[in-house]
């Protein structure tokens, strides 16, 4: 069976609401993006990578060994529309498949730069 690394940054996180749909997948383990991203909430229901030119940070998250049919039938259909599949640079200079904010997600209202918050799980608890 062919896998692909999938780098995970909110709801699919372990014990995240949307874990479940990594079923089937091996955790690799934490780590970061490289610094050339911005981080986002979308209405503090998940969150949203982007790529920017200058001023990124580096993002935490999880990598997951992921099945093409875990991927297609299991988590990207439980996706928002507000994101889209891509592929990242990670901190160690490998690449991975993500989500990242489509490009006219970023200024939709109720979306607001996070990326000094430590990530998802910081900023949540930080809200709650």
């Amino acid at each position: 069976m062919t896998t692909v690394r999938m780098f995970v940054n909110g709801q699919a996180l372990s014990g995240g609401s949307l874990n479940d749909a990594l079923e089937g997948a091996r955790l690799i383990g934490e780590a970061k993006t490289a610094p050339r991203y911005r981080f986002y909430t979308v209405r503090d229901e998940f969150p949203g990578l982007h790529p920017v030119a200058s001023g990124g940070v580096a993002v935490p998250g999880e990598v997951y060994e992921v099945s093409y049919e875990v991927l297609r039938e299991k988590l990207l259909p439980r996706e928002p529309s507000e994101l889209e599949l891509t592929v990242i640079e990670l901190e160690d200079g490998s690449g991975s498949f993500s989500m990242k904010m489509r490009d006219e997600s970023v200024s939709l209202p109720g979306v607001s730069d996070i990326s000094d918050r430590g990530g998802w799980i910081a900023y949540l608890e930080a809200i709650a």
